[in-house]
């Protein structure tokens, strides 16, 4: 017991925090705001990520701690273990204090001035190929199945389909739902997302499983991994932490917001593009020329990995109570449905690993980054998608393809919409 330590926290000390925790939770005096919800995050986060981590079939087939840290969390809102000020205050944090967006940023900006930019500059160019041909494998093998069980090709590529690959909740299934109400005039927008939100649900934990697979299937065949580099033929230099002075956390903090703050500009002079990919292309522009000091890379890049050690259990706690819906995905669980949507996120991985081949990709990174980037609930999903694979320095190119990738289905749904509904 005395060797035992979660989240770096010797047990007894960690019991102490947490009975303390537990204690002003159930009194109703547990602070709101910051404190009292990233408190409860990062206790209920470690513990979940030492059990997940130590559990042997889930540690090894099913993507061990982010699986339970999201699930484990929601299954506390489903079964309402949690007080509703836990949950309230949390889910505050989560939507309205915009802690996802603040660790996003953070990963953005870091990986990517910590990359090679030669990588930067050949991978870019290349991304395009299994992007479109995962979607388009996908499309074709669902809607075929879907003719197949008797679901119907329309039915399956409109409501089960396209919600997966679409780039999540508010950037691909809530405007999906509008372009679909706008071209039927019998199905209002509400409609239309209640019938999204079950596919994109249940299509998110099917990656977030696939994402533990696929590490696993890359520490079994060595040649199919990058182990976290997309191209072929580079290498992770990795750079101890403790070589950073510590104000360079600082500065790193302070330009991941910054970064941030100019994609929301960049994304107001240019509507239709989400902020997100607004920043990985000016994050990366101001890499590969050189603009941005050496000081401030090594800065970005040591925020980077202090909030993936950090930051990440307490975020996919988060991600369970305030955005996974546990009645959604058990209420889609007939046979067919749930056939249907593993086929369409199994398709569109195979296809996508297998012409990033083609392209000079390592099949596993490109099956993460251009498969599951599509098929997982947008930045949510990328981040437990990412942690469930253990590779969080690919998030530049999974929100290129949740946000940019997500643009291409709307517009797809925009055209096809009209022949499908």
């Amino acid at each position: 017991m005395k060797t035992i330590q979660i989240s770096g926290i010797p047990l007894l000390p960690y019991c102490l925090a947490a009975f303390t925790l537990v204690l002003a939770a159930y009194l109703e005096l547990m602070p709101n705001g910051l404190i009292g919800a990233f408190a409860f995050l990062m206790a209920l986060g470690a513990l979940l990520a030492y059990v997940g981590d130590h559990c042997p079939i889930l540690k090894d087939y099913l993507g061990g701690a982010p699986l339970l840290c999201i699930f484990g969390a929601a299954a506390s809102v489903y079964f309402s273990i949690l007080p509703d000020s836990i949950e309230q205050n949390v889910s505050n944090f989560m939507r309205g204090g915009g802690f996802l967006n603040f660790y996003i940023a953070g990963l953005i900006s870091g990986s990517i001035l910590g990359m090679d930019p030669v990588l930067l500059r050949r991978a870019g160019v290349r991304y395009i190929f299994p992007l479109v041909g995962g979607v388009l494998c996908a499309m074709c093998a669902t809607s075929l199945l879907g003719l197949l069980l008797l679901y119907g090709w329309k039915e399956t590529l409109m409501f089960v389909c396209f919600p997966i690959i679409g780039g999540g909740m508010g950037a691909g299934a809530v405007p999906m739902s509008e372009i679909v109400s706008s071209i039927h005039v019998e199905m209002d927008a509400g409609t239309a997302l209640s019938r999204f939100v079950p596919a994109l649900a249940l299509g998110n934990v099917f990656a977030i499983v696939t994402a533990g697979f696929l590490d696993k299937l890359g520490q079994r065949f060595p040649k199919l991994t990058g182990n976290g580099v997309l191209m072929q033929g580079f290498e992770i230099e990795e750079k101890p932490s403790h070589t950073y002075p510590i104000d360079s956390l600082g500065v790193g903090l302070f330009f991941a917001c910054v970064f941030y703050v100019a994609g929301q500009i960049l994304e107001h002079w240019i509507p239709g593009v989400h902020a997100y990919a607004l920043m990985i292309m000016l994050v990366a522009v101001l890499k590969l020329s050189n603009f941005v000091p050496v000081t401030v890379q090594e800065a970005c890049h040591a925020w980077y990995q202090f909030v993936v050690k950090n930051f990440t259990p307490a975020l996919l706690v988060g991600i369970g109570i305030a955005y996974t819906d546990l009645n959604e995905v058990l209420q889609t669980m007939s046979p067919t449905f749930v056939i249907l949507v593993a086929t369409s996120v199994i398709s569109i991985v195979l296809a996508s690993g297998y012409i990033g081949t083609k392209v000079g990709f390592y099949f596993v990174e490109s099956a993460l980054t251009s498969g599951l980037g599509m098929a997982d609930m947008g930045g949510t999903g990328d981040v437990a998608v990412l942690s469930a694979a253990r590779r969080m320095e690919l998030m530049p190119f999974m929100q290129i393809s949740s946000r940019l990738g997500g643009a291409m289905i709307l517009v797809l749904v925009g055209v096809l919409a009209p022949i499908l509904l």
